[in-house]
């Protein structure tokens, strides 16, 4: 019965899925290649990122995702590569997807000011497509509703999926949009399968504090819309110090607040723990997110 309830709650209806193919708060901000291929090659050297979300409840059928991505920096300084799996699990329903993206970055200018402890933060203008395939497997006979025929059969499918994005760096200020499925279901094997568009935009600023501008604040924001259903907003506030430890605050206005920290360690190693909790009544837990990150070459320290 609770897989069923997690079903209902979160796709909302037993023929739509991906419900839950949204980045957690962490997410977003740590692994942006996610949802927009025009970060792939940002970097000045390529990173790994493992991620897992999950509310660790042990009641059956709650939300958990896992995925792997690497974002590719090549010696061609116009062009990057990425790509990632990942894996969605609530209630009956499960995704396995993987994807591949394309970035090709215009460069204008010599590189913003970034103090020595931050991030390399290049003029970039930076344009990504990304081609990818879900396979969905919806085990509707588990639930054991025998009264209602459209419970009687599974439904399982494989869904090619192409994606859009452009993103923009100058100084302090960045900003994205993307598109990671501009094809829906169109040419998905089963047609009983219905995959709602998501669009992203997302924005935020750097400043610098501390004597040494040791420390990097980065208010920023993540809009989400999803066909079919209201805007959804993340407002958050990133504190870093030094590339050493950083933390912060968000708010989700579908009623969440998300607390995350993080560390640095062996230079080229990155930590985050992220925690989310529904501020409303809610029958969904709370959910725990962990990322793990290696940045090749210099790693973290500029």
């Amino acid at each position: 019965m609770l897989k069923y309830l997690f079903t209902v709650l979160l796709t909302g209806s037993y023929l739509i899925g991906f419900a839950q193919q949204q980045p957690a708060f962490a997410e977003y901000n740590y692994n942006t290649i996610l949802i927009n291929p025009a970060h792939a090659g940002y970097y000045e050297n390529s990173e790994v990122t493992i991620a897992n979300l999950s509310s660790f409840s042990g009641i059956e059928g709650a939300p958990s995702t896992l995925n792997a991505t690497l974002n590719l920096t090549l010696n061609n300084d116009n062009v990057g590569l990425g790509g990632g799996i990942m894996r969605d699990e609530i209630g009956v329903t499960s995704t396995n997807s993987a994807f591949i993206a394309y970035a090709y970055k215009l460069h204008f200018g010599v590189q913003a000011r970034a103090p020595r402890f931050h991030n390399f933060n290049p003029n970039v203008l930076s344009f990504g497509i990304q081609a990818g395939v879900y396979n969905y497997t919806e085990n509707l006979r588990e639930l054991g509703i025998t009264d209602d025929p459209n419970f009687q059969n599974n439904i399982q499918g494989t869904v090619p999926t192409l994606g859009l994005g452009v993103m923009y760096n100058r100084n302090q200020l960045y900003a994205g949009l993307s598109v990671p499925n501009v094809l829906g279901n169109s040419l998905a094997t089963d047609k009983s399968i219905k995959i709602n568009t998501i669009g992203y935009a997302y924005a935020g600023y750097r400043l610098y504090a501390g004597v040494f501008d040791e420390f990097e604040i980065k208010p920023n924001l993540l809009l989400r819309y999803t066909e079919g259903a209201p805007l959804n907003l993340d407002l958050n506030t990133i504190v870093n110090y030094k590339n050493k430890i950083e933390g912060g605050l968000g708010y989700r206005t579908s009623s969440a607040v998300n607390i995350f920290a993080g560390f640095y360690f062996f230079k080229s190693f990155r930590f985050i723990y992220n925690y989310s909790m529904p501020l409303q009544e809610s029958p969904l837990p709370a959910t725990h997110g962990l990322i793990l990150s290696y940045r090749f070459g210099k790693g973290y320290n500029y």
